[in-house]
Parts: C-alpha cells; sequence; structure tokens
C-alpha cells in the first residue's frame, strides 16, 4: 500500500540544490526526494549523476557523450562532487527529519544505451558488458542509499527510483549505434528482468510511450511511474493487472513543463477516471496510486516547479478526503 499521496520525479530547474530541497520538503511532504539539477552542468545530468555512482567503471565525458575510461578523471570528479554537495545539503535541510525518502538514479539499460564502451560502440552492444554494468550499478545504488541513511537516520522508508526513459527502444531494438547509421538489436525480456531484480523494491519510471508493464510486474518492482498522458486503452488491461497484483501506480496528471494549472478535482481527473474505467473500488485509489508531474521538472521554471508539486500534494488530497463521490462525478 502507498500512503505518499503525490511526490515529484527527480530533476528541478537551476543551480540552487538548497532551495529545490526547501521546496521538496514544503511541497511533497508525504514522500521528499532528493532532487536532480541538470543545469549544473556535467555530472549533473541523469546519466553523469549515476555514472558517478558506478563501482571500478570510470567514465569521461567524449564529443559523443559519457565513456567507459581506465582510471576516474575530471569529469567523473564532477558528478561526484555534484552528489556530495547535495547529500551535504540534504542532511542540512532534513535535519531530524523521520518518515520517507526517494532517491533516483538512471536505470541500468538506459544506461547502458548512453554510455559507451572504451572502444567507441555503446554499452548496449555488449550483453557482458550490460552485466557488468548492471552489477557495478547495484553495487553503487547500495552503497549510495547506505550513505543517505547514514546522513538521515531517521528515514523510514528508503524509496529508490529507477529512470529508464529508454526501456521500450532496448526491448523494440531502436536505440541507435554509436555511429548513429544503425540500430542496436533488440534485447530479450528476460535478461531485462533478471537485471531488475537486482534492485528488489525499486520503482521504475518510464516517461516515454510502450511502457512494458507486465515485465515490469514480472520484475517484481515496487511501482511503476508513468505519464498518465501517454497511457492508452491498450496499456489498461496491464495496468489493472498490476494494481491486482499489489504494485503501485505513479501517475504524471501534471505537465511538466509551465502551463496553467486547473483546480485540485481537474488535476486529479485522469486518476479518477482511469481508476473508474478499471472497475476497482474507489476506496483503494488513495492507496495504490501516487500523483506526479508527467516527467522531471528540469525544463519548467522555478515558480512553476513549486507550483507544479503543490498541484499534486493537493489533488491528493482531494482524492483522499473522498474519492467515492469523485468517481461518481
Amino acid at each position: 500500500m502507498l500512503t505518499w499521496g503525490a511526490t515529484g520525479v527527480g530533476s528541478h530547474p537551476g543551480d540552487d540544490h538548497l532551495e529545490a530541497l526547501r521546496v521538496v520538503f514544503g511541497e511533497v511532504p508525504g514522500l521528499p526526494y532528493l532532487p536532480e539539477l541538470p543545469a549544473r552542468g556535467v555530472g549533473a545530468d541523469l546519466v553523469g549523476r549515476t555514472a558517478g555512482l558506478l563501482v571500478d567503471l570510470p567514465v569521461e565525458v567524449r564529443p559523443s557523450g559519457w565513456r567507459l575510461v581506465g582510471r576516474p578523471g575530471r569529469d567523473h570528479q564532477r558528478a561526484v562532487d555534484h552528489l556530495r554537495r547535495d547529500l551535504d545539503g540534504l542532511e542540512e535541510i532534513a535535519h531530524g527529519y523521520e518518515g520517507p525518502l526517494k532517491v533516483q538514479v538512471c536505470g541500468p539499460w538506459t544506461l547502458a544505451g548512453a554510455i559507451e564502451l572504451r572502444h567507441g560502440d555503446k554499452v548496449l552492444s555488449d550483453a557482458g558488458a550490460v552485466r557488468d554494468l548492471a552489477a557495478s550499478l547495484a553495487q553503487g545504488v547500495a552503497d549510495h542509499c547506505a550513505e543517505v541513511r547514514r546522513r538521515l537516520p531517521g528515514v523510514t522508508d528508503l524509496v529508490l527510483q529507477l529512470d529508464e526513459p529508454g526501456l521500450p527502444g532496448v526491448l523494440a531494438g531502436t536505440v541507435p549505434t554509436a555511429s548513429g547509421f544503425g540500430r542496436l538489436p533488440a534485447v530479450e525480456e528476460w535478461r531485462v528482468e533478471e537485471s531488475l531484480r537486482a534492485f528488489p523494491g525499486a520503482v521504475v519510471h518510464c516517461c516515454a510511450r510502450s511502457v512494458p508493464y507486465a515485465l515490469l510486474r514480472r520484475a517484481g518492482v515496487r511501482a511503476v511511474s508513468v505519464d498518465a498522458a501517454l497511457i492508452g486503452r491498450r496499456d489498461e488491461e496491464e495496468i489493472g493487472e498490476l494494481a491486482e497484483a499489489g504494485v503501485g501506480l505513479l501517475l504524471g496528471v501534471v505537465p511538466a513543463t509551465d502551463a496553467r494549472l486547473g483546480a485540485s478535482s481537474a488535476v486529479a481527473a485522469p486518476a479518477l477516471e482511469l481508476w473508474k474505467r478499471l472497475g476497482f473500488g474507489p476506496e483503494e485509489l488513495s492507496g495504490k496510486v501516487v500523483l506526479t508531474p508527467a516527467c522531471g521538472l528540469a525544463g519548467a521554471s522555478p515558480a512553476y516547479a513549486r507550483e507544479a508539486l503543490a498541484a499534486c500534494r493537493k489533488a491528493a488530497q482531494v482524492v483522499a478526503d473522498d474519492p467515492a463521490r469523485d468517481l461518481q462525478n
């Protein structure tokens, strides 16, 4: 059962990590999170930030993107330093906090499709290299979570989110080669399932179309985070199976970039309508669905980022107060 109500996906605009933390803890206290600020540059982006966690697999930036190298260099150190400052800020802003907390990292398959091997092809092109990358990431994430718990001993539930926007492309065989002239072969579903089991209890976020709901359910994820606007009628049966299996749904109901937001009831409408179509009882809604922005807020203005999180929190409260009334309207 998910009692968080509302949360964010992860990224925020600007370069003031302390202010981003204040916004998060102020607007989504049900499940605050460690925000990411990619505008700070190299090593603060989704791939670089996570690559800095890898154990014994240093990286650097080349003209084509991030690449594995023989020894840590300046780019690797930048990623490590960004994260260390964020953890220092978290310890300062959340001193004495007790409750759940979410941290986000790039998932192994999106990471494998973005990082290049030393000779220039993508890690995704080599099954053995993917296994090594996934194992290194699992160890690095475990170390990261242990550090978060050390700094904030009052955390009662540390929620790990794997960002996998590239997963549908990995399964469909549409990820481009390093040269860009070809496509890497599709990866078998069992390989993806096996790798995700190395992150037990994770929430998987995918803001692309063709989310592999059934695969994620079989992999034992805790919840799936998606953009409500991208859910098609054919997805709904698989989402229903997720809910029946006890898998939660983090549903993006607010645009990730500046937009005019309606009343709380309008913000909650996509979740309410989806739940009604699935045929579940309204009393279960607030325990299985958490409201979020559609994706990360890095492309929004700082004012809108705060507004978007507040809108999710207020809409979640509307649902929790009287879901039956809203489902019947």
